[in-house]
């Protein structure tokens, strides 16, 4: 059982940067793809970025490619999105996800395990 805790959310103006962390315990953090999502109240989740295991593959959502980074330290079982020139539409909370990576490739859909979310709140 992987246990999740994001950090790093705040209030932050427009154009500016925000960088999100994701610790993880309780499990190989190696043996898991972890992603990014938000969610706005009142609406679906979405997937924001994915990063493979070993950190040789990402993918993002098309409105934050080359705004936002997603990196992974496996020696410390952390996972990070950096955000560059934000909107006030990046303004959602923000959760991190991991799922098993022998049997599963790397994707949008399909997490297994969550954390709490972190709020980001992008002002005009």
């Amino acid at each position: 059982q992987v246990q999740l805790v994001e950090s790093g959310g705040g209030l932050v103006q427009a154009g500016g940067s925000l960088r999100l962390s994701c610790a993880a315990s309780g499990g190989i953090f190696s043996n898991y793809h972890m992603a990014w999502f938000r969610q706005v109240p009142g609406q679906d989740r979405e997937f924001v970025a994915a990063i493979s295991w070993g950190g040789r593959s990402t993918d993002y959502k098309a409105s934050v490619k080359g705004r936002f980074t997603i990196s992974r330290d496996n020696a410390k079982s952390t996972a990070y999105l950096q955000m560059n020139s934000l909107k006030p539409e990046d303004t959602a909370v923000y959760s991190c996800a991991a799922v098993w990576a022998l049997t599963t490739p790397l994707t949008r859909l399909k997490y297994d395990y969550w954390g709490q979310g972190t709020q980001v709140t992008v002002s005009s």
